[in-house]
């Protein structure tokens, strides 16, 4: 039977391969370096880094002299971050909408990296948040670019008249629920591995809503493209050109207001 949820702890080992091998990733090469820049973290900041995953993020953070906390809801991937972040305070297995170890007003900073487009509750999230920042606490959340990346409604096309890149969207404002093949690769049975997670879209209005109706208000809003470079060929002009034009991440601080 087909295993469909929110965590990741079906592919947990495959993300932790993913993330920690030797290869440029998207986490280690715009997403890492970028966050650092934006979040400017101080010594003895109190930072809790929600749906952590394994920690790599997690330790960046730590290794700044903030005091880290980790919270994931799957127990595979807080073992591995325990095993590989002996400096980070303590990890806690925690879905990201009772964060229960955090006291109210008691936070500085939650980061929120590439998970909450696998979150069916952001609206309870962004509540959790507000309850355990202090006032003019923030969250920086880093997810999928909604208006560019859009799962099984937006892809790449190529105009062989013009030359041209583009990014084809093919839905925007209607939220969905998409079942994600974590390994679509066939396997002996000639079908996916049956390990699925869900992915969720939702357009931007729907997180300043969102921002909004908890007491946030939106301080820093960037863009961040693809590192990546297209080998030698008649389409590699074109390919570099539209990952400078069209971003692929989306960054967001929001600051608690006073009540």
């Amino acid at each position: 039977m087909k295993r469909q949820s929110t965590s990741w702890e079906s592919s947990a080992a495959w993300y932790q391969d993913l993330v920690e091998g030797q290869g440029a990733t998207y986490q280690k090469e715009v997403i890492l370096p970028n966050l650092l820049r934006v979040l400017a973290l101080r010594k003895d900041e109190h930072l809790v880094d929600v749906a952590c995953g394994q920690g790599f993020f997690t330790r960046a953070f730590a290794a700044t002299g903030a005091r880290t906390i980790g919270a994931d809801i799957s127990p595979l991937l807080i073992q591995f971050a325990k095993e590989n972040a002996p400096t980070v305070d303590a990890f806690y297995i925690a879905p990201a909408h009772t964060l229960s170890f955090a006291k109210d007003a008691s936070v500085d900073t939650i980061t929120i990296i590439m998970a909450i487009q696998n979150i069916e509750n952001p609206a309870e999230v962004v509540k959790e948040c507000a309850r355990v920042l202090r006032s003019h606490g923030r969250i920086v959340i880093v997810m999928n670019h909604p208006a560019f990346r859009i799962p099984k409604r937006s892809d790449w096309g190529y105009d062989e008249k013009t030359s041209t890149q583009y990014r084809r969207i093919d839905g925007y404002m209607s939220q969905s629920k998409v079942q994600i093949d974590m390994h679509p690769g066939k396997n002996a049975t000639g079908r996916g591995s049956g390990d699925y997670t869900i992915s969720f879209h939702n357009p931007l209005q729907f997180y300043f809503k969102l921002f909004h109706k908890y007491g946030f208000a939106v301080s820093r809003l960037e863009e961040w493209i693809s590192h990546k470079k297209s080998s030698k060929g008649p389409r590699q002009k074109a390919e570099d050109e539209a990952r400078k034009e069209i971003p692929i991440f989306l960054c967001l601080e929001v600051i608690k207001r006073n009540p």
